[in-house]
């Protein structure tokens, strides 16, 4: 039988940066897509994105969600840039808000986003990082 967390990190596209590229006009998605919207091609494969970019604007989240995110605040949600020219929307860890700027390098990282229930379920997805130089 295979265990609830072994369950969900073997799913590819939960814990892997993977979108889709269009095999007609080169366009990339992410999330994946099934059909292209600059050309309407269904010939879409799988495409491992970038792992590093920049963050192109963000905002600090001050007040969170009642869903478990509460330990959190401040924390920083960002759109990143990938090497890719792919936009993700992802937190940023590992600095403070006071830290981040625009045109910041950063850096795929997976981590615990959040316990879900009394049973403690730990939820994992990716965040981005800074890459001091």
């Amino acid at each position: 039988m295979l265990s609830a967390p072994r369950y969900w990190r073997e799913i590819r596209y939960r814990y892997r940066l993977i979108g889709s590229r269009c095999l007609k006009c080169g366009k990339i998605y992410f999330p994946r897509r099934l059909v292209c919207a600059v050309c309407g091609s269904r010939k879409l494969e799988d495409y491992k994105l970038s792992e590093k970019g920049k963050i192109k604007t963000f905002t600090v989240i001050r007040r969170s969600p009642p869903l478990g995110y509460e330990k959190n605040v401040p924390y920083v949600v960002a759109v990143v840039e990938l090497e890719d020219g792919v936009n993700v929307l992802s937190q940023i860890v590992d600095v403070s808000p006071e830290e981040v700027k625009i045109g910041m390098p950063v850096e795929l990282t997976f981590r615990k986003v959040r316990e879900n229930g009394k049973e403690g379920i730990i939820e994992y997805g990716f965040k981005f990082r800074p890459i001091f130089e």
